[in-house]
């Protein structure tokens, strides 16, 4: 579950309609968690608690009150809902961190913490810093910083303004664009359907997406994948896991998504454990190998800005290169992420 914030007029549903456009199979479940009418993709949803439109491509769209979004979210995990990824578009002017509370201690097991995407809007940041001190507890509180509008300033002027959010947020990735153009293999895997047969028509939704990729012009297709970066990392030996666990706590520049699967040389531990990560959220899932699957580990890193053999040599460094195994205690911190 992906959360959206940023001040009003920031792009967060140009973003919204951007995903919905360019997706490329994958069903999402909008949440806005605001009132007033709410144009999304061309659907205007009313601003009565509860009010839910199914869209054409397969997406629902909602508007609900914060009171009512537990409830919601559970009706839209569920698996006969048919909801890929849920994106929850916060109020311009709600308090983030209470939805991210939610998500993370949510007991629903098909819900999962996407990350919290705060969307400034690059010509009006300055002023909107001044007028709203609290955007900077919401930028503290980000996994993801999308600069949008950055064609409305200069190259240098946009430069010193990531900077300038890049002291305020660390490591947080910052990612800029224009019309809330992001690539969404960034924010969520898309999943795999099955391949079109020959000469089958293309639905509206894919036609539509392809008219949007054909008339972008050179410098605004740059931004769809502006810095976007995809480090991938196997390892036939086991890992050290207070190394892995180094590395995710101190993770590097830009990192925004980890996922996979590791095998740790510790003693009488011969268990798969499952990866997610989000910001600075980490879990780990114990679980078991398939008969025959070989015990190697898998990562999948993906960023905005993220250097990419640096990252790759830090992982090698994870890698336990002794004979000998490690003793139980240094899995004391892959416990620490482990849910109970």
């Amino acid at each position: 579950m992906l959360i959206v914030a940023g001040f009003l007029g920031s792009g967060k549903t140009t973003l919204l309609n951007h995903l919905l456009r360019n997706n490329r199979g994958t069903r999402i479940g909008v949440v806005v968690n605001d009132f007033g009418a709410i144009n999304i993709d061309s659907m205007l949803v009313a601003g009565q608690v509860d009010a839910m439109v199914s869209l054409g491509n397969g997406c629902v769209c909602c508007a609900v009150d914060v009171t009512e979004l537990d409830d919601l979210f559970t009706r839209l995990a569920q698996p006969r809902a048919n909801i890929d990824v849920i994106v929850v578009e916060a109020s311009g002017l709600a308090e983030p961190r209470n939805l991210i509370r939610m998500v993370v201690g949510s007991d629903n097991p098909r819900i999962r913490y996407g990350g919290l995407v705060e969307v400034v809007d690059a010509e009006q940041f300055p002023s909107s810093r001044e007028r709203h001190p609290e955007l900077l507890t919401h930028l503290r509180l980000a996994d993801l910083v999308v600069v949008n509008k950055a064609d409305r300033v200069g190259a240098a002027e946009l430069e010193t303004l990531r900077g300038e959010i890049a002291d305020l947020v660390g490591t947080v990735p910052v990612y800029a664009t224009t019309r809330g153009r992001i690539d969404p293999g960034l924010l969520f895997d898309e999943p795999l359907r099955a391949t079109r047969r020959v000469a089958e028509q293309l639905s509206f939704d894919e036609l539509l997406a392809e008219h949007d990729h054909e008339h972008d012009g050179d410098d605004e297709h740059r931004h769809l994948h502006d810095d976007y970066t995809s480090v991938s990392f196997t390892s036939e030996r086991e890992l050290d896991p207070r190394r892995l666990i180094d590395f995710l706590e101190d993770p590097p520049p830009g990192l925004f998504r980890a996922k996979g699967f590791a095998a740790f040389g510790v003693a009488a531990e011969r268990r798969k454990f499952l990866l997610h990560m989000v910001g600075r959220h980490i879990v780990f899932e114990p679980g078991a190998w398939r008969r025959g699957e070989p015990r190697t580990s898998r990562l999948v890193l993906i960023g905005a800005g993220m250097p990419s053999e640096p990252t790759l040599s830090r992982l090698r460094e994870t890698v336990h290169n002794a004979d000998d195994f490690l003793d139980e205690q240094a899995m004391l911190g892959v416990w620490r992420y482990t849910p109970h």
